[in-house]
């Protein structure tokens, strides 16, 4: 099928609610992406920093062929292997204790959201206020879109979810006048995503934690997308010498596999008892098993190292081409998590960009983000800053 037969066939059946699409991809492989002609792409998106460890990786395609041919899915009243392993091998590499098997983002962000309230709840002092950041993103739900710190995303949604409040980032005095007796929780994103890649100030995170804990407050971090291993480690709290006390994660987590998990300490997940929360197909044995695969490959030695040492090179190049062209007012971010913000709108760039056959894409109006997969090289790098070298100097 070609690209204008899929297009088609969308705009016939599919509800518009991502614009004007007129490329249809049809393979992948590592970071390439070929499209329904056969040309070729370079992937640096990674599908928003999904597919980490590259498209169709072997061992990932292995664990879900194989998954899939033993056994797809049954009720959450029943164990399963790839279930248990998972929570197993993200226990051994995080701070969490248990965890909580979703669907995507927005579910764990909702499943986080839920249990700060019911933990409060059953400790007989209800604080069901969160205190939420300005320019985050959160997710797609009715409560995900509330926590949302940008209007943007509420447009048209009213009435919202009761009990979520806002504050600037970055601004610990702000934070301080909002928890009240009501807040039980702080929710915020090391790294925010769709607010344009801005990165959490080293000693606001460490000053929120401390507060969190003066006030009796749980600290829940959105590392849906600066985690696994986007931000050169693991999680991108690792980086700031503090724990939270939820965290929620999805995207990179099984490679493309639709799958989402929200963690927690022992005392927290207390909050949570029989019937409280479930999921039909949160933990599925196919998207399990596919995040084994990958966490597996995440923690394998000299992984991490390797993104470190692209995300330095990246960073060095675009530092450069900053001060080549004055288009650029900023290059910000962490690990392979770049957003590039510009004097004018990025879309014009993206496009030319897409031109070329590099993907990429937006952080907002005016910032180009690039969260390709983890296994790019600098090769590779050079190539998406020549052509941006050139985009930007057309």
């Amino acid at each position: 099928m070609k690209t204008v037969e899929i297009k088609s066939l969308t705009e016939s059946h599919i509800i518009n609610t991502y614009g004007l699409r007129n490329l249809a991809f049809v393979r992948g492989k590592g970071t390439s992406l070929w499209d329904a002609e056969g040309n070729e792409y370079l992937d640096f998106f990674g599908g928003i920093a999904v597919t980490a460890l590259g498209h169709c990786h072997p061992k990932v395609t292995d664990a879900i062929a194989k998954q899939a041919a033993t056994l797809v899915h049954v009720s959450n009243l029943f164990l399963t292997q790839p279930c248990a392993e998972l929570a197993a091998l993200l226990t051994k590499h995080s701070f969490a204790d248990k965890w909580f098997f979703s669907n995507c983002g927005a579910t764990a962000i909702e499943a986080s959201i839920k249990l700060s309230r019911r933990y409060w709840a059953q400790k007989g002092t209800p604080k069901p206020t969160i205190v939420a950041m300005n320019q985050s993103f959160h997710g797609r739900t009715l409560a995900t879109i509330t926590a949302t710190g940008q209007p943007k995303y509420q447009d048209g949604f009213a009435p919202l979810l009761p009990g979520i409040t806002h504050v600037p980032f970055n601004d610990i005095e702000a934070l301080k006048k909002a928890l009240t007796p009501e807040v039980g929780a702080v929710l915020l994103e090391p790294v925010q995503g769709e607010g344009g890649i801005r990165v959490v100030d080293a000693d606001y995170l460490k000053a929120v934690r401390a507060l969190c804990d003066a006030k009796r407050v749980l600290l829940i971090l959105d590392e849906i997308q600066c985690g696994m291993g986007r931000t050169g480690t693991l999680f991108a709290h690792e980086q700031y010498g503090i724990q939270p006390d939820i965290i929620a994660l999805a995207k990179a987590l099984a490679n493309g596999m639709p799958i989402g998990a929200m963690g927690c300490t022992e005392e927290v997940a207390s909050g949570f008892s029989v019937g409280s929360h479930a999921s039909t197909f949160g933990g599925n044995p196919v998207c399990a098993a596919a995040a084994v695969a990958t966490l597996e490959e995440m923690i394998a030695p000299g992984f991490l190292d390797g993104v470190k040492k692209v995300s330095a090179h990246f960073f060095d190049k675009l530092s450069e081409l900053k001060s080549k062209h004055s288009k650029i007012k900023e290059v910000r971010g962490k690990g392979l998590m770049i957003g590039v913000e510009l004097d004018e709108p990025a879309g014009p760039i993206i496009a030319k960009m897409l031109e070329a056959r590099i993907v990429c894409g937006p952080a907002g109006p005016n910032v180009l983000r690039f969260v390709p997969p983890l296994i790019v090289t600098t090769d590779q790098v050079d190539h998406v800053i020549a052509t941006l070298d050139r985009v930007l100097g057309a």
